[in-house]
Formats: C-alpha cells, sequence, structure tokens
C-alpha cells in the first residue's frame, strides 16, 4: 500500500484535467473539510483509494487534526501495513499476534527501536484506528483485547516521568558560544568555524532560555512580536502565543531585554545578507506567499494578501504554517516576517533546528578539554533549555521565599504551606503559568530537581543570555580557579 498526503496547493502547480479544474478541486476539498496532511491510503497496483483507511483520514481530518499530526498518524498506519504484508497480512484482517509482533518490532527488534514514549503514541493511533473501523462497520470487533476498563492491552505498562534535563550556567555558555557560536573554548574567533550564522543559533538559544518557551513557540517568532519592528520601543518584549502553542493553549511569554538584544544582534549583523540573498527567490514564489502590507502592532494584527484574497490575521493566532510563509516588502525586496530566516529566506524548519543542534554537539564534543564542563552522554535539546528555565525560576522564587534555608525538609514543609496560600505568589503556580502547563501536576516534578546546585545568582538568570558578561573562557577559568583553591 502507497500513502500520499492532500496538498492543496501543489494541485495549482500539476493538475491538468478537462474534467474538472484545479480551482474546483481545491474548493471541494475546502467544502468536504478534508485538511491538508490528511493522509490517502493507495493500493500499490492499480492506485486507487483503499476505502476504510482513506475514509480514517478523512476521519481525522474532521477531528481538525493540525498538518503534522495528520501526517504523523498517516505515517503509523503505513509502517503498521507493511510489516503486517510481511506477515501476509494486512489491517482489515489482522489478528492479535499479529499486532503483537508489530509492537516487539517496533520497541525491540528493529535497527532503531524506539522508546516507551514513542510507541505509546503510535498504538493510540492503532487503538484510534480499529475502534473507527468498529464503530464504521468494517470489522466485527477489534483484533487486540481491551485491558481493565477499556484500556489498550497493546499500550506501554509503566507510565514514565518527564525526562527533565537542564543544563549548568558554564555548560549553557559552552553550548551557545562554542557549539553555536563557534568560539573556540578560550573565547578566540575558529578560523575553522564552517557552520553557518552562528548569531541566528545563538539568538534562538537566548530566546528558548530566556523565555521558557517550546522550540514551536520562540522558532516562529514574527518581528513584530518581539519587538524589532519599525515604532517598536525596544527592550524587553511580552506577547501572546496561541495557535503554535501546545494544545492551542493561550498565554502571554515574557522575553528579557538581553534576550531580545542577542536577537537585534542578529537583525543587524546576519540577517540582511540573508534576506538579500534570497529577495529574488522569494519574488518568483509570491503567489504562494502571504505578502502582508500592513502591521498593526498594538493591536495584534497583520493584513496582506493570500491566494489572491486580502486577509486579515491576529498574529496569535497564526499556526507555524501560515507564519512560514509570511513575507512583507523590505529594503532588498521580499523579506520573511519571521525573526529567524534561513538560506531560503524564510522560516528553518524542525529539522533545520535539529541539524544547528547536532552539528554543535559534535563541535563541542570535538574541541572538549580540562576547561570544558561535564558533557552528557545524551545530546542537549533544545526543550532542555526550556527545563533549565523552569528549574532556574523555581529555585530564584523558592529562595525569595524561603531563603537559604539549609533544612530540605524545612523548605518542602514551607513550599507545601504555599499551595493553600495566596495562589499570585506561589512559586511553582508562578512557573507553571510561565510555562504553559496544563495542570501544576506537571511543573510539580521539577521539584526534585531544585535542590541541585546549579549556581548561585543576585537575579534568577542574571549574565545568562546577551554579550554584556563574561565570555565562556572568563568563566571557565574562573570555575578552574575555584576548585583549585585559587591556585592557578
Amino acid at each position: 500500500m502507497d500513502l500520499a498526503f492532500v496538498k492543496s496547493g501543489m494541485l495549482e502547480r500539476f493538475l491538468d484535467s478537462e474534467v474538472i479544474s484545479a480551482a474546483e478541486v481545491v474548493a471541494l476539498l475546502k467544502r468536504r473539510g478534508v485538511l491538508d496532511g490528511t493522509p490517502v491510503f493507495l493500493d500499490e497496483e492499480t492506485q486507487m483509494p483503499v476505502p476504510p483507511l482513506c475514509d480514517f483520514g478523512r476521519y481525522l481530518s474532521t477531528s481538525l487534526l493540525d498538518e503534522g499530526t495528520l501526517k504523523d498518524y498517516g505515517r503509523a498506519v503505513h509502517r503498521l501495513d507493511d510489516h503486517l504484508a510481511g506477515l501476509g497480512s494486512d489491517v482489515l484482517s489482522a489478528v492479535e499476534s499479529d499486532l503483537v509482533s508489530y509492537r516487539d518490532h517496533r520497541i525491540q527488534w528493529q535497527k532503531k527501536p524506539i522508546g516507551g514514549s514513542a510507541w505509546g503514541k503510535e498504538s493510540l493511533v492503532q487503538d484510534d484506528l480499529y475502534g473507527f473501523l468498529v464503530d464504521r462497520g468494517y470489522l466485527t470487533h477489534r483484533p487486540a483485547r481491551l485491558a481493565a476498563r477499556g484500556r489498550n492491552a497493546l499500550a506501554p505498562r509503566v507510565r514514565s516521568s518527564m525526562d527533565i534535563r537542564h543544563l549548568t550556567f558554564e555548560q549553557y555558555r559552552y553550548f551557545r558560544d562554542v557549539g553555536l557560536g563557534g568560539q573556540l573554548p578560550n573565547a578566540q574567533v575558529d578560523r575553522g568555524f564552517r557552520g553557518w550564522s552562528p548569531l541566528r543559533n545563538r539568538a534562538g538559544s537566548d530566546i528558548a532560555l530566556g523565555s521558557g518557551s517550546r522550540w514551536r513557540e520562540w522558532s516562529t517568532l514574527l518581528l513584530p512580536e518581539i519587538g524589532l519592528w519599525p515604532g517598536t520601543p525596544g527592550g524587553a518584549a511580552e506577547y501572546t502565543v496561541q495557535a503554535c502553542a501546545k494544545y492551542g493553549k493561550a498565554r502571554t511569554v515574557y522575553v528579557p531585554e538581553d534576550a531580545v538584544a542577542s536577537a537585534d544582534l542578529f537583525c543587524m549583523l546576519e540577517r540582511p545578507d540573508i534576506v538579500r540573498r534570497a529577495a529574488r527567490t522569494l519574488e518568483r514564489k509570491a503567489r504562494d506567499l502571504f505578502v502582508v502590507d500592513e502591521v498593526d502592532v498594538a493591536g495584534g494584527m497583520i493584513r496582506g494578501l493570500l491566494d489572491g484574497v486580502v486577509r486579515e490575521f491576529q498574529m496569535s493566532a497564526m499556526p507555524a504554517k501560515l507564519r512560514r510563509i509570511t513575507v512583507h516588502e523590505g529594503e532588498f525586496g521580499l523579506e520573511a516576517l519571521s525573526l529567524f530566516v534561513c538560506r531560503g529566506g524564510l522560516m528553518p524548519g524542525a529539522d533545520a533546528w535539529k541539524s544547528y543542534r547536532h552539528r554543535a554537539w559534535t563541535r563541542m564534543s570535538t574541541l572538549a578539554d580540562k576547561t570544558t564542563p561535564h558533557l552528557p552522554a545524551r545530546r542537549w535539546r533544545w526543550h532542555d533549555l526550556r527545563h533549565t528555565y523552569a528549574l532556574r525560576l523555581l529555585t530564584y522564587l523558592e529562595n525569595i521565599m524561603d531563603g537559604q534555608e539549609p533544612d530540605l525538609q524545612a523548605r518542602r514543609r514551607r513550599h507545601r504551606s504555599y499551595l493553600t496560600g495566596h495562589i499570585r505568589h506561589n512559586p511553582l503556580l508562578i512557573v507553571s503559568r510561565r510555562l504553559g502547563h496544563a495542570s501544576p501536576e506537571t511543573t510539580y516534578q521539577y521539584l526534585q530537581y531544585t535542590d541541585d546546585l546549579i549556581n548561585e545568582f543576585e537575579a534568577a538568570f542574571a549574565g545568562w543570555v546577551g554579550d554584556e558578561e563574561s565570555t565562556y573562557a572568563e568563566i571557565a577559568s574562573h570555575a578552574l580557579s575555584e576548585a583549585s583553591g585559587g591556585r592557578r
């Protein structure tokens, strides 16, 4: 079985039929609620749709899942069907042993087995698929039994806790300045550095740490949102994130002044050259872009031409897909309205940011010497900067209310008393609101780490972001001096 995905924007380019026009097909998809990313399952020989599975794809589309999730669901079903084909079966005729075989293949026997969290999501897709097939009458019963309380028997047995990993001050500056920024551990410029746009990558890490945002929230920032737009006052920025937030839950994000200054440095020194080189390419793609001609920073609105129609959007309600194609007329021609841009002139995607991080890790490991802070066995993730933000802020707020209380049991007793006190002054709930957690229970898992001696500062993030403080080399030198009792 083959797998394809709906992409309405491709129809105008490639649909060539005398029976129906591309515009009519696009209108029909919209009328039927078939979203971009909806999976379409095709028979390998005839290339005709497979009705039960295509109906499942439409069912997912009407659930209003985003494009990335729709594709992930489709790939999960396609992987299952491929494995079942090797067993002489298929999705509709599978029995419980077939599904158990697939689970064991995914978590044990394939070249790169997946973890419990990834399998949990995949088993959820299976559960949803077979529930749909039974409800629609394609099957009389599910192939796999249900556990107690209707639970999916193939789901992971053990619920794993959050994988919280955080960085020390030295580790962060080494990651940012040496890994992403192209410096040597002695703070000298590395003439052999082959990275591209180090100021952009450093700005990304500063904003991720300084705001505590998830990757999708900070990597999709627009220039007006972070205050790097004509007529904005500058300094720290505050904006509302919603469409790019997890579960679409709206909250206010605060970006400190030093992090904004780091982004401003990228906009002054690197971004113009990227924009200039990509202007001609964007001009050729103009019909596929959202060309903005009016930005209302105070009202959070933008207005422009999209698909030949004048459209107006609330910036906080713009999904990542729309932000990626949003441009405006700049000094060199069309340029992206997003803060971060890559060689093509538009916003870098997930794979691009992943490659920046992987290259930084390789570089850090290669240059590691006696001044290098401890590097964990696993690569740091962008999300680890969010964890670092949460732990630093939670520790700082606790210390304000507790002082330097040495008795850990006393600190825990006092922390529990905060929960019964005023909600505005509770450190746990303050951090929970800042992170956009659905429940304080999620934030509570950070408490087991707040007694780690990360670093002591007069303020929660003094000297972490920006360029006013010491270089990584000076920080490392100071740390070595303290470790040796002042002897150099």
